[in-house]
C-alpha cells in the first residue's frame, strides 16, 4: 500500500502537530492535521523509560513526500476497490484509479493527503473534521468526516473513533494506517508474535482484490488464532507470496467484531512491550511492511523490509462490489451516521 502522489511546493502552509498524553512518562502520542495522522507514540515501561511504538518520517512535512500512509486516517473508502468503480441503485460510479486499474485508500487525493480542521481539542483528546465535495475522487455526494484520538488518563490505552455524515448514499469506510514495531527501532518485525481472532480470512487475486470468498485460515499462515511469530508465516504458500508477506483482510469472529474481546494482539520480539486491539469493525487488514524500505524513517534512512505491521480495522476491501459483504454497512445512506471505532491498550512487561 505504498503509493501516495506529492503535493506541489508551498501549496500548503505547513502542517501542525498536537501532543496528547503527559509528558511524565505515561502514554503520550503526537497528532497532525496533515492526514489526521498519527505520527507517534511513546508507551512508557516498568524502567521508567518510554519506547516508540510506530514508524515515522523525520519531519511532518515528509509524510507529504514519502510513499505510504504511514499513520494517515484514510478514506473515503480504506483499501482496494476494484476497477476504481461501484454500483448503486443501478448507477455505476467511476471513481479515480491509484493502483493500476483500481482505487486504493480513497484515490490519489484521498483523506491521507488532507488538511484537517480542528473541531475540539485537550490535554488528552483531539477531533479533528474534514468536509470532501460532492464528485471528491469520483465519489457520489458530499461527505463530512470526523475523527477523534484520546488519550486513557488512567492506563496506557487510546481510542480513535470514526464519524461520517453524507448527502447521498456512498460507500465509506475509515481507518487509522499506522505501522507498529514495538521493539521501538525500525527493524524487521518478523519476530514479533501475533494473534488474530478469525476463522476465515478474504483471499486475493494478482492485483489484490479479495475473489469474493471466505477461506477458513486452519492449515494456512494465516492461522493467526494463536500468536505466532510473524516470520514463520511469511511467504509460505500463493496467496503469501502474491502480497510478497501479509496483505490480507481477515473476517473477525464475531465477539472481536463486537468489541466484546481484543480482535488482536501483537508482542515485540524482546517481549517488553504487548499491544491489544479492540474494534467494532467486521474486517482487519494485516499488512506486514512488504514494501516500506521504499520509505524513509526519522533517521532518513530507508526502512528494512517488514520493519512495521498494520493492523488496520475496516469494512471488508471491495464490499459495495461484493452482494453478500454490503450488508455490513459500508453504504452509507443521507440521515445515518458512520460511527466506529478502535481501542489500542498497551502492556509494559
Amino acid at each position: 500500500m505504498i503509493r501516495n502522489p506529492v503535493p506541489p511546493p508551498g501549496a500548503h502552509p505547513a502542517p501542525a502537530v498536537f501532543t496528547l498524553g503527559t509528558a511524565d512518562g505515561g502514554l503520550q502520542i503526537q497528532v497532525s492535521d496533515l492526514g489526521a495522522r498519527w505520527l507517534s507514540c511513546l508507551v512508557p515501561l516498568p524502567d521508567g523509560s518510554r519506547r516508540e511504538a510506530i514508524l515515522g518520517h523525520a519531519t511532518v512535512a515528509a509524510h507529504a513526500r514519502e510513499p505510504g500512509y504511514f499513520g494517515a486516517v484514510v478514506g473515503r473508502y480504506a483499501n482496494r476497490l476494484a476497477g476504481a468503480a461501484f454500483t448503486l441503485g443501478g448507477r455505476r460510479h467511476a471513481l479515480t484509479a491509484n493502483e493500476g486499474a483500481n482505487q486504493l485508500h480513497g484515490g490519489p487525493e484521498g483523506f491521507d493527503r488532507r488538511r484537517w480542521s480542528v473541531v475540539d481539542h485537550g490535554p488528552r483528546h483531539l477531533r479533528l473534521a474534514l468536509h470532501s465535495p460532492d464528485g471528491d475522487q469520483g465519489y457520489p455526494g458530499a461527505l463530512d468526516a470526523e475523527v477523534e484520538y484520546r488519550v486513557d488518563p488512567a492506563r496506557p490505552a487510546l481510542t480513535l473513533r470514526f464519524g461520517a455524515r453524507v448527502t447521498a448514499p456512498c460507500p465509506v469506510s475509515l481507518t487509522s494506517h499506522p505501522y507498529f514495531n514495538l521493539d521501538g527501532d525500525a527493524a524487521s518485525v518478523r519476530g514479533h508474535r501475533l494473534s488474530v481472532v478469525a476463522a476465515a480470512m478474504l483471499p486475493v487475486r494478482a492485483d489484490m482484490i479479495p475473489t469474493g470468498e471466505l477461506a477458513p485460515v486452519a492449515g494456512t499462515a494465516f492461522d493467526l488464532r494463536q500468536a505466532r511469530r510473524l516470520g514463520d508465516g511469511l511467504g509460505r504458500g500463493g496467496q503469501q507470496l502474491l502480497a510478497g508477506g501479509y496483505d490480507h483482510c481477515f473476517a473477525l469472529d464475531a465477539p472481536a467484531a463486537r468489541g466484546e474481546l481484543a480482535a488482536a494482539e501483537l508482542a515485540s520480539t524482546d517481549g517488553r512491550l504487548a499491544m491489544r486491539l479492540y474494534t467494532d469493525y467486521p474486517g482487519l487488514q494485516v499488512c506486514s511492511g512488504n514494501f516500506v524500505q521504499n520509505s524513509r524513517g526519522r533517521d532518513g534512512r530507508p526502512f528494512a523490509r517488514h520493519a512495521g505491521i498494520a493492523l488496520e480495522p475496516q469494512f471488508f476491501p471491495d464490499a459495495p462490489n461484493q452482494p453478500a459483504w454490503r450488508e455490513q454497512g459500508c453504504v452509507l445512506r443521507p440521515g445515518q451516521r458512520l460511527s466506529r471505532w478502535m481501542r489500542l491498550e498497551f502492556d509494559a512487561r
